[in-house]
């Protein structure tokens, strides 16, 4: 039984599943461990419910009446940062790589463990709940990184980046001068829960290539280490 000062009942967790029995199963595995659920079976009803409710994270489906999965998902990181996991039957890597593009923070295959899923529920709050990061402008050339405000810039244009991609970015510019593995990226932007998931970190990583690279092909400041990480070069050229 949890126990009821528990800070995790503050917790909300939408799940949004248009498959009723789905939906039953995630409820009650939450509510088990500690979490409050919410439901939503469509996508407009989703977004209704990210305007109403103090969400701590959204877990979602593709296949949605409505609104897609993936529409939801975009509507949200308009007006949201709170962390994202796909749940879908869709295993593509063209589904897996337009979600996380979009800002999902994770993309789980069903059938699924819910243990793992749990884990992954519990990292990606928990790194929601960090302290903020210092603050200041990391300033490359023509590239700029606003840690407080969590906003990058290229040519005094603002760039676009989900919240996985700024946390990224940041930690990779706030350490140009060495190599930073694949772990170490896994784990301080997710948590210990990812270690091994490097197919979601290469997703990441060319998602942002393609936002502030002027030839993502030929990056300037994302460096491949092969084998080890990457590593965020400060050069300035134009």
């Amino acid at each position: 039984m949890v126990n009821g000062s528990d800070p995790q009942l503050l917790k909300r967790i939408l799940v949004v599943e248009d498959d009723p029995s789905m939906a039953r199963l995630l409820d009650a595995f939450l509510q088990t461990n500690g979490y409050r659920p919410l439901s939503a079976t469509d996508g407009p009803e989703a977004l209704e419910m990210v305007e109403q409710e103090r969400l701590s994270l959204i877990i979602l489906d593709l296949n949605l009446p409505k609104l897609s999965g993936f529409e939801v998902c975009q509507r949200v990181r308009e007006v949201s940062q709170v962390p994202i996991i796909v749940v879908s039957g869709r295993a593509t890597t063209v589904d897996k790589t337009l979600a996380l593009g979009i800002g999902a923070d994770d993309y789980v295959t069903k059938p699924f463990n819910l243990q793992e899923l749990l884990a992954r529920v519990r990292a990606l709050i928990r790194r929601s709940e960090q302290a903020p990061e210092a603050q200041g402008v990391l300033q490359f050339g023509s590239l700029s990184i606003d840690l407080g405000a969590r906003q990058v810039a290229r040519l005094g244009q603002v760039i676009q980046t989900t919240p996985i991609e700024f946390d990224l970015l940041r930690l990779l510019a706030s350490n140009s001068s060495r190599v930073v593995t694949h772990q170490e990226l896994l784990v301080r932007v997710w948590g210990e829960e990812y270690v091994d998931d490097r197919e979601c970190l290469r997703v990441h990583m060319s998602h942002i290539r393609r936002k502030i690279e002027p030839d993502p092909k030929n990056p300037r400041h994302i460096k491949t280490v092969p084998g080890v990480g990457y590593r965020f070069s400060a050069c300035s050229q134009e």
